[in-house]
């Protein structure tokens, strides 16, 4: 099979699968925006397999993001192969295997990075996907889990080395464990181990904020790339500060009425692509665009409330700064 990621100029930068938040109006800001390659949002096997409207909306993807990744969550691997079949014929550059989702509904049904308490299991998900798509296939995990017993600890480390005879083309890595999946210090180190060990690509992630940090970060593990997360919220631009720092050791500073111009794209891109309904969702992302600005919380007060595109250009339109 083509691998897509060996062909991605380095360091790769990509934007990291969010719920919620990598919708296609999103991915396609990004995308504009300089991200290398985008991840939808989890998409669960189950609803894959039974053919769920609301579930293959969220696997929906757009030619003018390519190369886009499905990522994919659950914990049975027949099923995984038979969605893997079918997100094929949706053609994306790839696949990921979601392996570090913290979220109680998630890893607390056995999915998400709940997968590192089963090795046998996650080796034979892998290979099952890998079969049934014929695609390039990746894996976003974290750091660790203890047992359900928490007698002992499971780690990604010890999933790679089972994993090492089958071909992933791609490990983007969150430095944090499953029991303290946002608070704790991202752990950079065990990222550079990770790299060190494992021959395909390696994509760094979590707590990626600023170029700044993302240089730091690209020092300290090697990596490949970034997957940068919330660092995007607000900032579809960052991926192109990213690049200019990088090569310059400078960036463009953002201005309000660029952030706003962008900030209406964004809101015209949900409408045309999702409906009214894509507004109401869209306004968390909305409530972002304005940080940072004196006022700011009266802002989000009033741009919370917001239902119609016309409120939504207008309000941003009305702000000062």
């Amino acid at each position: 099979m083509s691998n897509f990621w060996q062909k991605l100029p380095r360091p790769i930068l990509a934007l990291a699968p969010m719920a919620g938040v990598t919708d296609l109006p999103f991915r396609l800001l990004c995308h504009k925006h300089g991200a290398d390659v985008v991840y939808t949002e989890l998409t669960m096997i189950q609803g894959l397999a039974r053919h769920n409207k609301k579930t293959l909306e969220l696997a929906a993807i757009s030619d003018k993001e390519q190369p886009v990744v499905i990522q994919l969550g659950g914990n049975d691997p027949e099923q995984f192969y038979k969605a893997a079949k079918i997100v094929k014929e949706l053609g994306p550059a790839g696949i990921d295997i979601n392996f570090g989702c913290p979220a109680k509904k998630i890893a607390g049904q056995g999915s998400g990075v709940a997968l590192l308490r089963d090795l046998e299991r996650s080796y034979q998900i892998i290979q099952a996907t890998i079969e049934g798509g014929g695609l390039p296939v990746s894996i976003k995990t974290r750091t660790q889990i203890k047992s359900s017993d928490k007698s002992t600890t499971n780690t990604s480390l010890a999933l790679l080395e089972k994993i090492h005879d089958l071909p992933v083309a791609c490990v983007m890595m969150h430095g944090r464990s499953f029991e303290a999946p946002w608070i704790e210090e991202v752990d950079y180190d065990y990222i550079k181990k990770v790299k060190e060990v494992f021959p395909g690509v390696i994509l760094a992630n979590g707590g990626i904020y600023t170029p700044e940090k993302a240089k730091e970060v690209l020092e300290i593990t090697n990596a490949d790339g970034l997957g940068i997360g919330h660092g995007v919220y607000g900032c579809p631009w960052i991926f192109n500060q990213i690049k200019e720092y990088l090569t310059i050791g400078q960036y463009k500073k953002w201005s309000w009425p660029e952030r706003r111009s962008v900030a209406i794209d964004h809101a015209e891109l949900t409408f045309r692509l999702k409906g009214p309904q894509g507004l109401v969702e869209f306004r968390k992302q909305l409530l972002s665009y304005v940080k940072g600005l004196t006022g700011a919380t009266n802002y989000r007060q009033e741009l919370v409330k917001l239902k119609s595109l016309a409120e939504i250009k207008e309000a941003l339109k009305s702000i000062r700064a």
